[in-house]
């Protein structure tokens, strides 16, 4: 009795499913995030082996190929990226999901340009396979411009007259070419300017959006790259590819709609507004009091050493001076001293979601010691020091004070009730989004110029000598 090759597919399709799902519900918690990425791993293995037993399957040197080459790269840019490039790796890394949805989409299209027929033939196939390739194509070229931003490739903000409505009109367009993809016939040149048209869409869509909202653009892009895939494994009839799109799909949908909302900005206005522009400059246009003060790194330690309760606030510039090991090793002095230490972490924090978090797990910070928003405000005014340590917006003070600000109404980390804010900062700058942080000016803060790593170093030092 022989093997149902069909059967056996479909049932190693249905396991990897399954594995995706459990893989991503593992990740939710960073105690359980490696053993999922090794689950979903392991579905991915399974799904991409068991396709070369696929009836009529011939093309296996250009497979074998393919994966090779990608696995070489991905090691390869694994291993040498550091943490702090990771949102740009993941932008990068999506764009490349979605490219591919939309490289299905395009054979399939090419075939039926040529009289033939899709994998699986019907009128909701080609629609969906139109869909796909259009999502899957602006979440490439949008992913692209991102990864260029948080790379420092394209620092600039490109903005002009009439924007919106330019966007609106090639918009149209690509929705007109889409519409003729679905009909009868068709022909290379309506092909050429629907991708053409895609790929423009999603860098209009990205380059006059700021820094301080590529959180909330990785993550769109992202559920844009799921069910771009979703859409293609439904036109290709692979169950794998179909779970797998929607459950990335969904949990992208979802998390984008949490960064937002962490914001407390709708979507529309993260993607239309000028927020993170640096246009707005000096904290929405209102007059900023007092000055910044600063302290030495000695005169801090002292502080904190002699502090019942230690808050420290962890942004972006922790990551870019790769600080969170001696943050952590000043953490444990702290604590060696009868310090209580806590790190509170916003949700927006970071160049991505849970940036911060992955930065102290792989410090060993333990989790216990790491609080969300909700959970750590209430302690903010019974904490003796707060440890800001390149964090910028979210602990600005002008979300709550100034109605003119374009973070008014966001929900921030409350550093300034705190009886003592230490900043750790480079400079005197406005940050990545170009907003004037009024914590700064605050007769309670104390700012302690300096890379994050030096100026943790010496906070040790000065720990350890009383």
């Amino acid at each position: 009795m022989g093997i149902n090759i069909e059967l056996l597919i479909q049932v190693v399709y249905f396991g990897a499913a399954i594995l995706f799902i459990l893989g991503l519900k593992a990740m939710s918690s960073p105690v359980t995030a490696r053993r999922g990425i090794v689950w979903a791993g392991i579905g991915m293995f399974a799904a991409t082996a068991i396709s070369f037993t696929y009836p009529g399957m011939h093309n296996y040197v250009l497979m074998t190929s393919a994966i090779f080459v990608g696995g070489v790269l991905a090691w390869w840019t694994g291993k040498r990226v550091a943490m702090t490039d990771m949102p740009q790796m993941i932008a990068l890394y999506n764009g490349m999901g979605g490219g591919s949805a939309a490289a299905i989409a395009a054979v399939e299209l090419i075939r039926l340009s040529a009289g033939g027929e899709l994998t699986h033939s019907g009128p909701v196939s080609q629609v969906l396979a139109v869909l796909g390739a259009l999502i899957g194509t602006i979440a490439f070229s949008g992913s692209l411009i991102a990864f260029a931003k948080l790379q420092g490739w394209m620092r600039k903000v490109y903005r002009f007259k009439g924007q919106q409505l330019f966007n609106m009109v090639v918009f149209a367009a690509l929705l007109y070419f889409g519409w003729l993809l679905t009909g009868d016939s068709f022909g290379q040149n309506e092909l050429l300017a629907f991708f053409g048209l895609a790929l423009l869409v999603g860098v209009l869509m990205t380059i006059p959006i700021g820094g301080a909202d590529m959180p909330v653009v990785i993550s769109l892009y992202n559920a844009l790259t799921g069910l771009a895939v979703g859409f293609e494994g439904f036109v290709l009839q692979n169950p794998a590819m179909m779970i797998a799109g929607i459950v990335v799909g969904s949990a992208g949908t979802l998390l984008t709609q949490l960064m937002a909302t962490a914001m407390n900005r709708s979507l529309g206005n993260v993607l239309f507004s000028s927020f993170g522009t640096g246009d707005d400059g000096g904290g929405g246009g209102v007059e900023v009091s007092g000055s910044m003060k600063a302290i030495e790194a000695a005169d801090a330690a002292i502080t904190m050493a002699y502090a019942e309760t230690v808050i420290i606030v962890p942004g972006y510039g922790m990551a870019v001076a790769q600080a969170q090991h001696k943050v952590w090793e000043l953490t444990k002095v702290l604590q060696d001293k009868g310090v209580r230490v806590s790190f509170a972490i916003h949700p927006v924090a970071g160049r991505m979601p849970g940036h911060m978090n992955v930065l102290l797990a792989e410090a060993g910070v333990p989790y216990d010691l790491i609080y969300d928003l909700e959970d750590i405000n209430s302690q903010f005014p019974n904490a003796d020091v707060a440890l800001v340590i390149g964090a910028n917006d979210v602990v600005n003070p002008a979300a709550r004070k100034d109605t003119s600000s374009p973070i008014y109404g966001m929900p921030i980390l409350d550093a300034d009730a705190a009886s003592n804010v230490f900043v750790i900062k480079r400079g005197q700058g406005t940050g990545f989004s170009g907003i004037e942080n009024l914590l700064f000016f605050e007769d309670n803060t104390r700012m302690c110029y300096g890379d994050a790593q030096d100026v943790a170093q010496k906070l040790i030092a000065g720990v350890k000598t009383l």
